[in-house]
């Protein structure tokens, strides 16, 4: 196994969340997963290996499951550099990201950037968050949705909160759904994830047990601040019909004010 990062080397692996059908993206994924939904023309999932390539990653383990063969077909086993290695969720119709996350435990051990595979970004920004226990977020936005946080003043996150409205009294910021983990976090994330899959907790997001483990001050994450604009996440057709007014990186034509 690829153990031989410390704490202060530069992280070199990203782990992948793809198994999901994205039904709420129907019919775009009625024939092709998620990730491979094409953005000006170029598929997600392309975009976000020329990301990795350039940020120096060399090592890809990609969870699997709906339509894998499409994904696997388009990736292959190598791409500039980027060594490709595949864990299969063969239970993606019936389980959450929680599922997913915990099949990748055996193959990755070493530290790693975990990344979702609707997301996309300025490829510059993922240089943050190659340091470990890093976690992505944002100023929250009235089209955002999912989870928030809470910082403390040293910009260490405080609390997670999963899809729960706010009484406003205190500032949350969005996740950007990208985090690193350093080797002793990971396995004490596989600990806690281990509980939940023993007691039956399959359809949980992977964030439920980030915010327990945060609460018990047993996980924690320095915040990475993404700027809106600069990221944008595809979960329905509507954020495909969007994407000109909320996601403006560098060099991109500018669209009226959000």
């Amino acid at each position: 196994m690829h153990q031989n990062d410390t704490r202060n080397d530069q992280i070199t692996t990203a782990l992948l969340l793809a198994a999901g059908s994205g039904c709420r993206l129907q019919p775009v994924t009625d024939d092709q997963p998620k990730c491979l939904t094409e953005i000006d023309g170029i598929p997600i999932l392309e975009r976000l290996i020329d990301s990795l390539c350039q940020q120096g990653f060399n090592r890809l383990v990609v969870v699997v499951g709906y339509l894998e063969h499409r994904i696997r077909e388009f990736l292959g086993e190598q791409r500039d550099g980027l060594s490709i290695e595949y864990v299969v969720n063969p239970l993606y119709r019936t389980t959450n990201n929680i599922y997913s996350l915990w099949s990748a435990r055996e193959l990755v051990q070493e530290p790693f950037l975990l990344i979702e595979s609707d997301l996309l970004f300025e490829p510059a920004l993922l240089g943050d968050l190659q340091q470990p226990d890093r976690i992505a977020i944002s100023s929250i936005k009235p089209w955002m949705n999912g989870s928030t946080v809470t910082l403390d003043d040293l910009q260490q996150v405080r609390e997670f909160q999963l899809g729960k409205s706010h009484n406003g009294k205190e500032l949350r910021y969005k996740t950007v759904n990208i985090c690193s983990l350093s080797s002793q976090s990971w396995q004490q994330v596989i600990e806690r994830l281990d509980q939940y899959i023993d007691s039956g907790q399959v359809n949980e997001y992977y964030e439920r047990v980030f915010a327990d483990m945060i609460l018990d001050g047993s996980l924690s994450f320095e915040a990475v601040f993404f700027k809106p604009g600069s990221w944008y996440e595809i979960d329905t057709v509507q954020d495909l019909e969007n994407i000109d007014l909320h996601f403006k990186p560098d060099g991109r034509e500018q669209a009226s004010p959000a």
